[in-house]
């Protein structure tokens, strides 16, 4: 039990977004309010809807609707509603809106462009058009591999025609790429053609030509077109009617088995929920500027495009390293753009913390227009948290720490101002989300001290409608595990005060700097190395990633005659697939070669137990493991852990 290290003062509690709602609603708790808001959803959701005036082109009579069972809840589902309306439209067309800045543009070489929200309303417009010129519509699905600034317009583009966007990382390699268009059947795959990174230019171009030349092989046909290039001399498209059930994003998060899956959102579920965490986390109205340091491949992306744009806020994104060309580079980004907001990972911050002069950089910038640190990802460590919280923030500053996920939407826990900040908690409860915690047997430990697993009872409106093409893997992944109850995969704990946190993946999920891939993917490009017949991938702690990729892999027969050193030369071979499909960030840290994985009699290779023999933990009961005997090749790592090799 910890008590808050901050708490609202009566000034931040009269700004408070939260604290209008309820004194507007008369709540007289944020703890009421959290009840009320899963008790009565109908309620809740139609007056967020009032409250944050989000613009339905038809208003809806349904807030919900269950005939089909939780997992296919629909939202306002007989309204209409358009993504980039939201964003975009009900600001530019307010004449005491359009003139204040919208969206503000930072690259690594210094070059910053700025749009208020009637230019960026005209400029969507454009791209819109230039998409439709591509042969764009209703329905098609267009992948966006760009930098944050390029991904926001592409985004809010694709959502103006009633298409759907497929955001890949721009770190990712053509692999990785390649599946996900694949997978989506997408049409197009927009890139941004001027991306640097510590100096260098970044290859997406030469990585998108690899990644469409893969997906025509399996029978995908995919045109590649530089952002530039949808520039085209026509008018801009005003957002066409969409329902609120429409698809507008397929978002890929990585399972532990198979392919990457595409979590299917739209336009009035993601909306409405966005929309209230910016405005109810994150504390975000007209005049605020927020950045996120992230990529619009990873849901944090589009969770900052509409928690700002859709409240009126300015966004703020940055485009390259965030310590180059030196780590002043980050606390200037808050100082030159005077960010009310700054969303952060935990990786980032010990990345940071361990440079040179490290305070002595915090203390020379000028941070005066900070408010608050946001905060997702993987769970804090004290040094780490203390560190942002005292040693930049002043102990001024709290720390708005939230945890979702791609097929989430949004966020299922989150801090609220009004609650105070306890360190590493993520505070509790989303709005509007019936989180609980359960135990193997799926009966509640919350409240009891007990670590258990994340779950949540009942639906919210930004929950994925389902995975791309695959009903069957969506409901076996979320909801098979306890009965009409969604299954999240984390560890979480609730102390005696009410604050909940996190303890890690649950599953076998790996988390590298906060960036979640599924095992299955790291292992498919190992084995596709000549003389690799089977991998395993785990993740192995790291001072400063938080998890780097650890690979147990079994050589085909005579593939490394010449002993240690055709071993070295495989691994190495092994270690550049990876990196070749997923980017430098995800470059295995140990590659060990084992005559045999420990698996199940079903055939299901036992990562956690690799994981605890390789960490020098107890493996626990494994009444399924075929031959025990093999876990004696799975040795304890020392040393080295935090070196990526």
């Amino acid at each position: 039990m910890v008590a808050p290290v901050w708490l609202p003062d009566e000034e931040v509690r009269q700004r408070s977004v939260t604290a209008r709602f309820m004194d507007e609603h008369q709540v007289a708790s944020y703890d009421e309010l959290v009840e009320r808001s899963v008790a009565e959803p109908e309620w809740f959701w139609a007056a967020v809807v009032d409250f944050l005036g989000i613009p339905f082109a038809r208003p809806f009579t349904r807030v919900r609707e269950q005939g089909a069972g939780v997992p296919w809840t629909t939202w306002f589902d007989d309204g209409a509603l358009n993504l980039s309306a939201a964003c975009v439209d009900r600001w530019a067309d307010d004449p005491d809106h359009a003139g204040r800045e919208a969206l503000v543009c930072e690259r690594e070489d210094g070059s910053v462009t700025a749009s208020t929200f009637a230019e960026l309303r005209d400029l969507v417009g454009v791209r819109a058009a230039g998409l439709a010129a591509q042969g764009v519509g209703r329905g098609d699905r267009v992948a966006v591999m760009a930098g944050l600034g390029d991904a926001v317009t592409v985004l809010l583009a694709v959502a103006r025609l009633g298409a759907v966007a497929v955001p890949i990382f721009s770190g990712f390699g053509a692999g990785a790429a390649a599946a996900r268009l694949v997978d989506a059947e997408c049409r197009l795959l927009v890139i941004s053609t001027d991306l640097g990174r510590r100096g260098r230019p970044v290859p997406l171009a030469a990585v998108a030509d690899d990644a469409v030349r893969e997906a025509a092989r399996r029978g995908v046909a995919v045109a590649v077109v530089g952002v530039g290039a949808l520039d085209v001399d026509a008018p801009p498209l005003d957002p066409v009617v969409t329902a609120a059930e429409d698809p507008v994003l397929v978002a890929y998060t990585s399972g532990t088995t198979g392919e990457p899956k595409g979590a299917v959102h739209v336009h009035g579920g993601l909306t409405v929920k966005l929309a209230q965490e910016g405005a109810f986390s994150a504390d975000l109205r007209p005049g605020d500027r927020a950045s996120w340091l992230t990529d619009m491949g990873w849901i944090m992306g589009p969770w900052i495009t509409v928690a700002a744009l859709a409240n009126g806020a300015t966004l703020v994104t940055y485009d390259g390293a965030p310590d180059w060309p030196d780590p002043d580079r980050l606390w200037s980004i808050v100082e030159r753009h005077r960010l009310s907001f700054l969303g952060v990972s935990p990786t980032l911050v010990r990345s940071l913390a361990g440079s040179p002069d490290a305070d002595e950089r915090v203390a020379r910038a000028d941070l005066s227009s900070l408010r608050a640190f946001g905060s997702t990802g993987e769970p804090w460590n004290d040094a780490a948290w203390w560190g942002l919280f005292d040693g930049v923030g002043g102990a001024r500053r709290p720390i708005v720490n939230l945890s979702g996920g791609t097929e989430v939407g949004a966020c299922l826990l989150s801090v609220n101002l009004l609650e105070g900040c306890v360190p590493c908690s993520v505070g509790g409860p989303s709005l509007g989300v019936a989180v609980d915690v359960v135990g193997s047997d799926g009966r509640p430990v919350r409240g009891s001290g007990q670590v258990g697993e994340l779950v949540v009872r009942d639906a919210w409106p930004a929950m994925t409608r389902g995975i791309w093409g695959d009903p069957d893997r969506y409901l076996a992944t979320y909801w098979s595990r306890y009965p009409g109850m969604w299954h999240h995969g984390d560890w979480a704990e609730v102390d005696d005060d009410g604050f909940w946190f996190l303890h890690g993946r649950s599953d076998d999920t790996l988390s590298i700097a906060g960036k979640r891939i599924g095992p299955a993917e790291i292992e498919s490009a190992a084995v596709a190395v000549d003389g690799v017949t089977a991998a395993a991938a785990v993740g192995l702690p790291h001072a400063v990633k938080g998890e780097s990729v650890g690979l147990w892999c079994v050589p085909t027969a005579g593939a490394t005659p010449g002993g240690a050193l055709a071993q070295d030369d495989l691994a190495a071979s092994v270690a550049d697939a990876v990196v070749a499909s997923f980017g430098k960030a995800f470059r295995p840290a140990r590659v060990v070669f084992v005559d045999a994985l420990p698996q199940t009699h079903s055939g299901k290779v036992l990562r956690r137990a690799i994981r605890a023999r390789a960490l020098g933990h107890d493996v626990g009961d494994l009444p399924t493991i075929e031959d025990a005997a093999v876990l004696e090749h799975i040795r304890p790592l020392h040393g080295g852990l935090s070196e990526d090799r």
